[in-house]
């Protein structure tokens, strides 16, 4: 087995960025990577396998060129750039990263940091109503509101509407104090929060009273037609096939919608079919309907929800398995007795 090495250059200030708190990145790189990395003097020496200090090499130039250009490294961006460098694909991350939606109300940038965002963010842009279907923590609400907000500044939409179905998350909420608005509010904090960062709250309350901007429950759409609006839904797979029937059709002119969901947190009753699946099977193949379907490795959430989501999809694929079984040994039993019959016979 052959062993090489190289050298690369890290200006000293990029170090830390590059490098992590503690050289928390660096190991990283060499446990997924199975490396060795020694700094000295602001320059890197890889030790291992040839094609694993490939690797690392291309892994540590293109957190370089994304520190030059202002980001702020973070752990998914490495675990993402070593993703892909498996698939030598690592470049494309600079390609995503050039991809700019808006600044939160703080300064921060808000790009797409994954391939399949990237993918979800372009047909958005380019279809009149986009599907964005994944689990969570994979930057499917926060992107279309960041779109949205992107598009209403620009003037390209004259609101805002964001809804979702106002239904509780496996437990019963009971009736709740105050006023309807009061009511609905718990059920629609997570998009006030995202339109909070991005937006900030005096200008979201200021465009909120002069009606530019309404989140409401997914009960009040019907009845109306929404021409030059952004509208998001989000949690749909808690919609039913007659609630996303009458949202749908409530589109209007020089409107774009997009609809967020996550197949496997449905709240729905036993029984009920989801809307979100139903809308899929139905409009998969109209041209002007996007379809996003995002993954575990599109997760930006914490690297430890990356981890949860794929522990979940491996123990429900398990499940699937083990529920196949039992019809394949009774298939047998039902094949065996069949030809014992015609033996008989």
């Amino acid at each position: 087995m052959s062993i090489t090495e190289t050298i690369i250059n890290i200006p000293i200030e990029h170090e830390k960025n590059v490098f992590g708190n503690y050289d928390s990145y660096v190991k990283i790189i060499e446990k997924t990577l199975n490396v060795t990395i020694i700094e000295r003097n602001g320059e890197i020496k890889v030790v291992g396998n040839p094609s694993d200090v490939t690797r690392a090499k291309s892994v540590f130039l293109q957190l370089l060129e994304l520190s030059k250009r202002g980001n702020s490294i973070s752990e998914q961006q490495v675990n993402y750039a070593l993703s892909l460098s498996f698939e030598e694909k690592e470049k494309e991350i600079l390609e995503i990263d050039k991809e700019l939606i808006c600044h939160t109300i703080n300064g921060k940038p808000i790009k797409p940091k994954t391939i399949g965002q990237k993918k979800y963010v372009d047909q958005i842009k380019n279809k009149m109503i986009v599907f964005g279907i994944g689990p969570a923590g994979t930057g499917k609400t926060y992107l279309a509101m960041a779109m949205a907000i992107t598009a209403f500044k620009n003037d390209k939409v004259n609101k805002i509407i964001l809804t979702r179905p106002a239904i509780e998350a496996g437990e019963k909420l009971g009736f709740l104090p105050g006023d309807l608005q009061s009511k609905v509010d718990p059920y629609l904090r997570p998009l006030y929060d995202a339109l909070h960062q991005i937006m900030g709250p005096e200008t979201f309350i200021k465009n909120s009273e002069k009606g530019l901007i309404e989140v409401a429950p997914l009960a009040y759409m019907r009845g109306r037609t929404l021409d030059n609006a952004f509208i998001i839904l989000d949690e749909a797979q808690n919609t039913t096939p007659a609630q996303m029937k009458m949202f749908l059709t409530r589109i209007g002119f020089g409107s774009k919608v997009v609809v967020t969901g996550d197949l496997t947190q449905k709240d729905l009753q036993k029984g009920v079919k989801s809307g979100l699946e139903v809308a899929i099977k139905v409009l998969g193949k109209i041209d002007d309907i996007g379809f996003s379907y995002l993954t575990s490795q599109d997760v930006v959430r914490h690297p430890l929800v990356q981890k949860i989501v794929k522990a979940y999809d491996a123990y429900e694929e398990k499940l699937k398995d083990q529920k196949k079984i039992p019809k394949i040994k009774k298939g047998i039993r039902a094949e065996r007795i069949r030809s014992n019959r015609n033996e008989t016979r």
